[in-house]
C-alpha cells in the first residue's frame, strides 16, 4: 500500500447538487473551512452550470473565492462545457473537471452531447485556457466507466478509447468514476489496468459511489492498482440524477479510517472530521447521511492510551 493518499472532498458539489434544497452560501463556506481545518487540502467546491438548471450551485463563484483564501488548498470546480470552463478560468479555479461519459446514452442525457462531441469541446477548453495564460489545470472525469443505469454495460475498450482521445485533446489528468455504483473490485482492477497503460501517471484519481455497499472495497482495489487520490463526501452524500435510488459517494470519514487503519497517511484529524459531520447533519436536517465511523467511533487501538500505573 502507499505511504500516503489524498482524499478529495467532493461534498460541496457532488453532495449538494442532488438535494432539492438550496444550502446557504454561509453554510458552504463553514463546511469548506471545517474540512480545511480537519486537514483536507483538495476540495471540489462547486460547478459553473446555469443557475436555472442547478440553483443549488449558483453561488459557486463566491464559494470558490473563499476557498482560494485558504493557504495550500486546491479548489476545483466541475464544468459541463466551454462556457463553464471560461468562468472557471476567469475565477482562477485551481482545477476544472469536465465530465466525459463512457456511456453514449448517459452522455446524451447528462450533457446533450455524444462522448465525441464532448472530446471536441475539450480541445476548445484547452485552447481557451492556453490563450488566457491561465494556470487552471484541466481534468477529465470518465463517468459511467463501469456501467450505466440507462445503457447497461459499458465496454472497457470504449473507456480506453475516450481516455486516449481526451489526452490527445490536451487534458492534463484523468479520473475514473463508478457513477452509478455498479463496480466490484475485480472490475475496477481490470479496467484500471487498461487505463493505466494509456494514461500512465496522468491517471491518478478514482471516484466511487457506495450504492451497493462496495465503495470502500473498490477504493482498496484502486489503491492496489497505484491510484493515490480518491474522491469522497462527508456523510456519504451525493448521487446521480440519472441513477434513481442510488446512494451517495464513499463517506469521507469511513475512507479516512480505512486508510489510517492500514497505515496510509491522509493528514486528516478524525475528531475534527466527526465533529464536522455532526454540524453537517444539523445543517441538512431531514436529509439522509450515510457512513459507519460516526456511529461506532475509532477503536481503542487507534487512540493513544494513558500509560498504566504500576503498583
Amino acid at each position: 500500500m502507499p505511504q500516503r493518499a489524498v482524499i478529495r472532498e467532493v461534498g460541496p458539489r457532488d453532495g449538494l447538487q442532488i438535494l432539492q434544497r438550496v444550502v446557504p452560501t454561509a453554510t458552504k463556506l463553514a463546511w469548506i473551512r471545517g474540512a480545511y481545518d480537519a486537514g483536507q487540502r483538495e476540495i471540489e467546491v462547486g460547478s459553473f452550470v446555469p443557475a436555472r438548471l442547478m440553483p443549488q450551485l449558483a453561488d459557486t463563484a463566491e464559494v470558490l473565492a473563499f476557498a482560494k483564501t485558504l493557504p495550500g488548498l486546491t479548489a476545483s470546480v466541475l464544468v459541463p462545457n466551454l462556457k463553464g470552463a471560461e468562468r472557471a478560468i476567469a475565477e482562477e479555479a485551481d482545477l476544472l473537471l469536465v465530465p466525459l461519459s463512457a456511456s453514449h446514452a448517459h452522455s446524451l442525457a447528462n450533457l446533450r452531447k455524444t462522448p465525441d462531441e464532448v472530446v471536441a469541446e475539450l480541445g476548445r477548453i484547452r485552447a481557451a485556457r492556453d490563450a488566457a495564460g491561465s494556470r487552471t489545470r484541466i481534468e477529465v472525469g470518465m463517468s459511467t466507466a463501469l456501467g450505466c443505469t440507462i445503457q447497461g454495460e459499458v465496454k472497457s475498450s470504449e473507456v480506453v478509447r475516450l481516455v486516449q482521445a481526451a489526452l490527445d485533446a490536451g487534458v492534463e489528468s484523468i479520473s475514473v468514476a463508478d457513477t452509478v455504483g455498479y463496480a466490484d473490485p475485480a472490475m475496477v482492477a481490470r479496467l484500471f489496468e487498461q487505463v493505466l497503460k494509456v494514461a500512465g501517471d496522468r491517471f491518478h484519481t478514482a471516484h466511487f459511489h457506495d450504492t451497493r455497499g462496495l465503495g470502500l472495497a473498490n477504493c482498496m482495489a484502486a489503491l492496489q492498482m497505484g491510484i493515490r487520490k480518491l474522491d469522497a463526501c462527508l456523510g456519504g452524500l451525493g448521487g446521480c440524477p440519472h441513477a434513481p435510488g442510488a446512494s451517495g459517494n464513499v463517506a469521507t470519514e469511513d475512507l479516512a479510517y480505512m486508510l489510517a487503519s492500514m497505515g496510509v497517511e491522509t493528514g486528516l484529524d478524525f475528531d475534527k472530521l466527526i465533529a464536522l459531520r455532526g454540524q453537517l447533519a444539523g445543517w441538512l436536517e431531514g436529509e439522509t447521511l450515510h457512513g459507519s465511523l460516526w456511529r461506532a467511533g475509532l477503536p481503542r487501538t487507534m487512540r493513544p492510551q494513558p500509560e498504566e500505573v504500576s503498583a
